[in-house]
């Protein structure tokens, strides 16, 4: 999964990024509603989390600019302004759901996995290639009844090859659906993920193997 939060304060962003990485989440992070107009248009996200005091303006105006542009991410208000009334504008502006400050994490994520369950922007929540089921929503793995327990960046990496099985993924896909656009990528990274996670799939006789695709990206084919 990967959001997008546009917060101005840096050290609750840095909280949150921390916090929801533990929940093998990739958080882009923008203080400005410029540069994260920018981000959506370049990137794709499960959801937006938006503060609405900012630097360069009022949160709420950020949404009816991102549905002019057809971006239909589902998006979470958060903020200290939680009267009703401030709700109710927040709501009839766009937002898809308002959650006021201080909130719990697992508040938080069980409004995400809600927005996410929601047509028209449901994704089919389990995944199945091989012998793999795949719940992305809850982080969770299966190789025929047996658990597979796999390290946040490899699970990631998995689920975006196993949604596009069979098909060629860009190296660069990958490593957008694996890190923010802030962290810095050692050239070798991601080879070095994908070589562990073969060897997972393997023992577990997952029924499936990663093939590479020199010098493009790399490809999950059920066998």
């Amino acid at each position: 999964m990967k959001l997008l939060l546009i917060e101005d304060e840096r050290e609750l962003a840095n909280a949150l990024s921390a916090a929801l990485g533990k929940h093998g989440i990739v958080i882009d992070h923008a203080v400005y509603l410029a540069d994260a107009f920018e981000l959506t248009l370049q990137n794709t996200y499960d959801a937006i989390l938006l503060d609405r005091r900012l630097p360069d303006g009022e949160g709420l105006t950020f949404i009816p600019k991102l549905r002019r542009a057809g971006v239909d991410t589902p998006v979470i208000v958060l903020t200290a302004r939680n009267e009703p009334m401030e709700r109710v504008e927040g709501l009839d502006l766009g937002a898809d759901d308002y959650l006021g400050k201080p909130f719990l994490i697992e508040e938080l994520m069980a409004r995400v996995r809600a927005l996410l369950r929601r047509p028209p922007t449901l994704e089919e929540q389990t995944i199945r290639v091989g012998r793999l089921h795949i719940d992305p929503l809850h982080l969770h793995v299966m190789a025929g009844t047996v658990p597979l327990d796999l390290p946040r960046r490899e699970l990631l990496v998995l689920q975006a090859l196993a949604r596009r099985k069979g098909k060629t993924v860009l190296r660069s896909t990958l490593e957008e659906a694996v890190y923010n656009y802030e962290e810095e990528i050692q050239s070798n990274a991601l080879d070095a993920h994908i070589s562990r996670l073969r060897k997972r799939l393997a023992d577990a006789d997952a029924g499936v193997t990663i093939h590479n695709i020199r010098g493009v990206g790399y490809l999950l084919r059920e066998e």
